[in-house]
């Protein structure tokens, strides 16, 4: 009996080609959202209202109100609404460019090197997941770009409340998705994985209660804070694999390129060598036809 040949073709599966720029800066592009507590932080500072501004009972979009004055029972007054409203379109764009650069192959594999993805029948699951995760990431974009275009207080209220839960809802299952794929590769999976449920969890307490909570700035932020921090971590892990493959990939080429001189001087030394054996023994003159 002849012995198994190994099934290398669905089981071994491949290595993906991650190292590029455009996964690079797909990278920073998710890292980027870091960006909103610098901004939120300097709004609150400026906040004009007559009790100071607490994250605790503040609402986010209050942040982002273009008028001073009562809006459903709240005095709001922030002066720097227009930095608040810019971070969350920058937020978002950030989004939208992570999802649309980085690949689901790389999604699949980023969280540990040597991770190779099985392909061909009944091993789609990775990919469909990643996939999923790149459309909710863009969808959850989409949706602050929609909160920072359309404020709270510029009467059209439902299109700036469907942008909020575009954002959350999409930020949260991507983290879900995101994690349940990196769980086997990084205990920063579970840590995604968690930043997931805890939005998801505060999104429901949220609709479950309308909000109508002692701290309702509170909730809001265990919805949307653990999505910022989610998405900053996947693109750190992300960037760090990348920046490896391409410096991996650079020291082969540098090895290649100090290896390549080398070649033609060899083979010089082997002609010189072989024509002057061919000197010192001629072959058939002279002496020996005598």
């Amino acid at each position: 009996m002849t012995a198994a040949t190994p099934a290398t073709s669905y089981r071994a599966g491949f290595l993906p080609d991650i190292a590029s720029a455009r996964e690079y800066f797909g990278a920073w592009a998710k890292l980027s959202v870091l960006q909103y507590f610098v901004a939120e932080s300097a709004v609150i500072a400026a906040w004009a209202g007559p009790e100071p501004y607490d994250r605790r009972t503040g609402y986010i979009s209050d942040l982002g109100a273009v008028h001073c004055g009562i809006y459903e029972d709240r005095d709001v007054c922030s002066p720097l609404h227009a930095l608040m409203n810019a971070s969350f379109v920058v937020q978002g764009l950030g989004m939208l460019a992570g999802a649309l650069l980085l690949s689901s192959a790389l999604l699949c594999v980023a969280a540990r090197p040597g991770i190779r993805i099985a392909f061909g029948p009944g091993h789609r699951a990775p990919w469909l997941t990643a996939l999923a995760a790149k459309v909710l990431t863009f969808t959850a974009g989409t949706g602050t770009i929609i909160v920072g275009l359309v404020p709270e207080d510029a009467g059209l209220f439902a299109v700036h409340l469907t942008g909020a839960l575009m954002y959350f809802i999409g930020g949260a299952l991507a983290l879900l998705l995101l994690g349940v794929l990196w769980l086997r590769q990084s205990p920063l999976g579970w840590f995604i994985f968690a930043c997931g449920a805890v939005s998801f969890g505060a999104l429901v307490a949220g609709g479950v209660t309308g909000m109508a909570v002692p701290e309702p700035g509170t909730l809001e932020r265990f919805m949307g804070y653990p999505v910022t921090i989610g998405l900053a971590t996947a693109g750190l892990v992300i960037a760090q694999r990348v920046r490896q493959e391409l410096r991996a990939r650079k020291a082969a080429r540098a090895a290649a390129r100090e290896l390549l001189p080398r070649l033609p001087a060899d083979k010089h030394r082997s002609a010189a060598g072989q024509q002057a054996q061919h000197e010192q023994h001629p072959a058939g003159n002279g002496e020996h036809g005598r």
